[in-house]
């Protein structure tokens, strides 16, 4: 066998196989039709029994595989229905001819066979048959259902003349010896009347029995002759079949434990009839899984149909845990056949459906890792590409996205593979897509503004590469460029110079072509890839003053005046703000700023600058200035945005903040606090812009800091500010923060000398602090005298806390298109020590479980304090106090 089915799974043993096939020139869309109908009738339940039939459909079906039917009977065609168009009478000779020949190919195995004909009517039609149905066209169909029940009925009786013809005594007949393909010269010659090839027989037969069991729907009987068979073939070690019959014993018990089935398939597959109700409160007891055969039971040809006395003393079927162990043992044994591979393979497959069910993801993989490395014949590319998707399905649902990821980049690949005539860069497209979430990428520019970058940069600019590429062959340059924009805005900081330089003569070649723009592009599979701006590129916002700033210097050895020095720019309509200035003699390299406001969307490229110098008017290109590395720079003008100026009611801050991540602050404030103390923070935002602002987002992070904090440092309710929005050009929001810092004080060594020569036993810990320290025992207990407490106030035991308070936003036109502006606040916060616990002791309370517990509270502040404490008085400090 060497087509593997990659969609089996282990409730699949129970199914009769019935292939269903066009026969002629029937549209593809007709035959689908048909077939789909002809698929809806899976199962159904036999006539005065309780048992139940399922059925499992293919269109297409190797020939070669149907010979390993003895080895599975689920592999064996037993059922043909033949599709046909036919619409005069003298072509139906020909037609009934063709249904016979394709007939032939599956003969040995067929149980029964169907003909359906549509187009033809008359006499012909009207002749009664059982084996064809006649129908005027596609659409006049109504009993194609019901002659499948009938079709299906008709299989069962074979099946169960089979079953009960395999399964009775038939003393003194020898059993055949079942085989697969490969065995057959390997027993020529052996002596048939040995023991060892009895036994071979008859654990062969024994399994296949099973089979059939299992097929008609008898789970309690496939399951005692699955067991006598794993005795027989494990005495003789007949490993191939022995595993044949480990995996029947596997998939009967799968089928009991899972109604429901492996396969992912809409509505549960429950057999009426087919569940061991005595044995439903043992489903799940461990244990050996044997069964203990009495030599009595069975006949001179080892085969009994009356299994009601096994039954009796088979131990029920396999338990979860030992479905798995079953199975690595069943596949063990395949790998010693070469031939085997295919069998190896779709039971890897089916131990996987089974433990994505019982979430047992790293013993999956171990599986599927085994079936990646199995070897088999030279396949197509089409049957590679099937190979690669379904591991990637099957790793994604045992949780592996990134594996699954990769596989399916695998088939992608594969789709385009330099041997395929034709490559399928439409498919490679779609599966590389797939694989977009598994490398935790997204095309959505927005989702690489939050926080750091996840996943792997080098793997995702290969994958964005290799989608821009596919979308060029598509035929699709809207599609390349904007995958190429969003490698160049989401990966700028991974790319190197070089690749830089790359990228972006790539994208300068695409869109002369194809222009980017900023309207989202749909694909047929629904999916809307949104704009991609560049925020991390020269950009300026329409309507708002632009800053060019150039380096400048006077040759003269005096002092030079310059009029009317503005910027040349060519693209979007520009307004040039000129300048004059006069430039000292000889200055050096001077900086000189140049203003301008752009009128429009769109790019604009500065060309270079204008002068007027001694009353000559000067266009000064920068492609014609000497040693000048650059020849112009292209700069994008989106539209625009609204503009936010913050104040606050805190003074600004002499301490400039310099945090790690870069980040520009805009303003900083600073503020002085107590530990345990809240102040909250008043910001106005004031829209000086001409543009609506809508949308504010909010963030805060410390910087710079290694005190470890108690609590929320910041906190606020943006929804107040929020229903202030739209904020009108000139208007004002007001956005409260809430400062609370607790932090602790317990390990200020240089505070700990400087309390205890004053006599104080100190802990060290604020009121605020949720920890406790060991207490010294206090060395002297004299009083703290407030006219030495003095000393106190001049400790410089202060801590420090910097923050800063990013503002997002947007409103307008820029909003529209997806830009938005960034503002930062910074804060720095001094905190001072407040409440201390000098001492701490107990004295005995009235019961013997419990205790008084006496605290020496200090104030270290320069302020009175009141201390409140849950049940008791409140306690008034003065500054520098200590009382208990």
């Amino acid at each position: 066998m060497s087509v593997p089915d990659y969609m089996q799974c282990a409730e699949d043993h129970q199914t009769l196989l019935v292939v269903v096939q066009p026969v002629g020139i029937v549209p593809e869309e007709n035959f689908f039709r048909i077939y789909k109908r002809i698929s809806t009738v899976s199962q159904i339940n036999v006539r005065d029994s309780q048992r139940v039939l399922y059925i499992r459909y293919r269109h297409h079906y190797p020939p070669e595989n149907n010979e390993w039917g003895d080895f599975q009977t689920h592999r064996k065609v037993v059922g043909l229905i033949i599709i046909t168009d036919c619409s005069s009478a003298k072509d139906w000779p020909q037609t009934f001819e063709k249904f016979h020949l394709q007939k032939e190919i599956y003969g040995p195995t067929l149980y029964d066979s169907r003909l359906f004909v549509f187009g033809l009517q008359g006499e012909v039609a009207e002749q009664p048959r059982t084996d064809v149905a006649f129908y005027p066209s596609y659409d006049e169909c109504e009993t194609v259902e019901k002659r499948i029940e009938d079709f299906i009925e008709s299989l069962f009786i074979v099946l169960e003349s089979k079953r009960l013809d395999r399964a009775t005594d038939k003393s003194g007949d020898k059993i055949p010896l079942l085989c697969v393909p490969f065995e057959k010269k390997d027993f020529v010659g052996l002596d048939t009347d040995s023991r060892h090839y009895k036994k071979r027989c008859q654990g062969r037969m024994r399994k296949h029995v099973g089979d059939l069991c299992l097929q008609a729907g008898m789970l309690q009987d496939s399951l005692v002759h699955y067991h006598m068979a794993v005795e027989l073939l494990r005495s003789v070690n007949d490993f191939l079949w022995l595993g044949a019959a480990l995996e029947g014993l596997c998939s009967a018990s799968v089928i009991y434990h899972y109604p429901g089935g492996t396969g992912g398939k809409a509505g549960a597959r429950r057999a009426q009839g087919s569940s061991l109700p005595a044995e439903a409160g043992n489903r799940h007891r461990p244990g050996a899984q044997e069964v203990l055969i009495d030599p009595g039971a069975l006949t001179s040809n080892g085969i009994n149909a009356d299994t009601s006395a096994e039954i009796g003393r088979a131990k029920n079927c396999l338990g979860p845990e030992d479905i798995i162990d079953k199975y690595k043992e069943a596949i063990s044994y395949y790998s010693k056949y070469k031939n085997a591979g295919v069998i190896e393979l779709e039971a890897c497959v089916k131990a996987v459906r089974v433990l994505a069910i019982q979430k047992k993801s790293m013993e999956a993989s171990e599986f599927l890792q085994n079936a990646v490395y199995i070897n088999l014949r030279q396949l197509s590319e089409e049957e590679k590409i099937q190979r690669y998707s379904i591991l990637s399905e099957l790793y994604e649902r045992i949780g592996f996205h990134r594996k699954s990821a990769f596989f399916k980049r695998v088939a992608a690949m594969q789709c385009v593979a330099p041997s395929i005539s034709e490559p399928g860069w439409r498919a490679c497209y779609k599966l590389l897509l797939e694989t977009l979430p598994g490398y935790s990428l997204s095309l959505d520019p927005k989702d690489f503004s939050k926080g750091t970058h996840k996943g792997w940069a080098a793997v995702q600019m290969r994958l964005l590469h290799e989608l821009v590429y596919a979308s060029r062959r598509m035929g699709n340059p809207a599609l390349s460029v904007r995958h190429l924009s969003f490698l160049l805005q989401t990966m700028l900081d991974f790319l190197s110079d070089q690749e830089k330089k790359d990228v972006t003569q790539s994208l300068e070649n695409y869109t002369s072509k194809c222009p980017g723009t900023m309207e989202f592009i749909t694909l047929p599979e629904g999916l809307r890839l949104p704009p991609v701006p560049f925020t991390k590129l020269p950009i300026w916002v329409q309507g708002d003053v632009c800053e060019v700033q150039l380096m400048v210097y006077n040759p003269m050895p005096f002092e030079l005046r310059v009029e009317n020095m503005g910027l040349l720019t060519t693209g979007v309509e520009f307004e040039s703000l000129p300048a004059a200035l006069s430039l000292p003699a000889e200055s050096g390299l001077y900086p000189v700023t140049l203003v301008g406001v752009p009128q429009n969307t769109g790019q604009i490229t500065i060309n270079g600058y204008h002068t007027s110098v001694f009353g000559v008017f000067s266009d000064c290109i920068l492609d014609n200035l000497p040693g000048l590395k650059t020849n112009g720079c292209a700069v994008e003008v989106i539209p625009a945005l609204p503009r936010l100026q913050i104040s606050t009611s805190l003074p600004r801050s002499a301490h400039t903040l310099q945090p790690s991540s870069g980040d520009e602050i805009s303003t900083s404030v600073s503020v002085q606090l107590y530990n345990g103390e809240t102040q909250q923070l008043v910001i106005k935002l004031e829209n000086i812009g001409t543009e609506p602002l809508e949308k504010l987002e909010v963030t805060a992070k410390t910087v710079n800091s290694k005190e470890k904090l108690y609590g929320e440092f910041l906190s606020w309710k943006l929804e107040d500010t929020l229903s202030q929005f739209p904020l009108k050009p000139g208007k004002i929001a007001t956005f409260n923060v809430n400062i609370k810092v607790k932090l602790d004080f317990s390990c200020q060594e240089n505070l700990l000398q400087d309390l205890s020569d004053d006599g104080i036993s100190i802990s060290g810990l604020p009121l605020s602090s949720p920890f406790r320290q060991i207490v010294k025992p206090r060395v002297d207990s004299k009083p703290i005298n407030p006219t030495e407490s003095g000393k106190v106030g001049d400790f410089s035991h202060v801590k420090t806390l910097e923050a800063i308070l990013n503002f997002k936003y947007s409103g307008g036109p820029g909003h529209a298109d997806g830009y938005y502006r960034n503002l930062s606040l910074g804060l720095h916060v001094e905190v001072e020590p407040s409440v201390f616990f000098t001492h701490v002791s107990t004295l005995p309370a009235t019961s013997t479980r419990q205790c008084h517990l006496l605290l020496d509270v200090f104030n270290s502040t320069e302020h009175e304090l009141t201390v409140s404490a849950k049940n008791n008085e409140d306690l008034v400090l003065h500054a520098g106090e200590c009382q208990r």
